[in-house]
């Protein structure tokens, strides 16, 4: 999920542009601003934003000036520009802006930019992730290091990630979504909203009811269950027909 601000000084751009991006539920709309000094004062407190789109031409404070603020508190911001102007793509590249957006809006060029975004995301998460080899896990009174390799599933009881080995399980305090960030994501995948599974370790996959399917892992008996809207990223992991 990547949390995104607007600052657009005119309501009706600001509706506009929501509407185009509501349907992304990768996306989530953290505040809307009409000027660019409650954006500054906002960021000064703040550092959960992933994305800013800004319009160039506010009061006060143009658009490509606050951007630069903004880069300075968070060095990791997107910046996507808003503007009627086509010369203002210069200023934007300057500043190593992630993108801009000519108005009127058009869906298509929207849309690419916001895929756009979701490669650059889902690259550096595997950039990172590349590096992860070991983990931390709660063993009773002790923290454990383990291989990732080690794991089988991780599952979600009464709020609380239970991490499976082929001798024994710990625990995590850390949420599944977390884990689904952190967990190579060609080694490990999400196939239902209370498991992650090693793909490595599957042997059997098997329809069950509704629609749905489980898998079996190597030694244990486990039964995993597959959501139906998961299954189909499974059978392109696979390749199956």
């Amino acid at each position: 999920m990547l949390n995104y601000i607007i600052v657009e000084d005119e309501m009706p751009a600001r509706e506009e542009l929501k509407y185009f991006l509501k349907k992304w539920e990768e996306l989530n709309l953290i505040k809307e601003f009409d000027n660019p000094v409650d954006t500054l004062k906002y960021f000064q407190n703040k550092n959960d934003i992933d994305i800013v789109f800004l319009d160039i031409n506010m009061p006060s404070i143009d658009g490509v000036s606050l951007a630069k603020l903004l880069v300075k508190l968070k060095d990791n911001i997107k910046i996507i520009f808003v503007t009627a102007y086509k010369e203002h793509a210069i200023d934007a590249f300057e500043i190593k802006a992630f993108d801009y957006i000519l108005k009127p809006y058009s869906e298509e060029r929207i849309d690419k930019v916001i895929l756009d975004l979701l490669n650059d995301k889902r690259e550096e998460l595997e950039n990172k992730n590349s590096l992860v080899k070991k983990i931390a896990v709660h063993d009773e009174d002790r923290l454990k290091i383990i291989f990732l390799n080690e794991i089988y599933f991780i599952e979600v009881l009464d709020k609380e990630c239970i991490i499976h080995t082929k001798e024994k399980y710990y625990k995590s305090k850390l949420n599944l979504s977390k884990f689904e960030e952190i967990l190579p994501r060609d080694k490990f995948y999400r196939c239902h909203r209370s498991y992650i599974v090693n793909l490595n370790k599957i042997t059997e996959i098997d329809a069950w009811f509704n629609g749905s399917y489980y898998v079996t892992l190597e030694e244990l008996k486990d039964k995993i269950p597959i959501s139906r809207g998961n299954m189909k990223r499974l059978k392109e992991i696979f390749i199956i027909k």
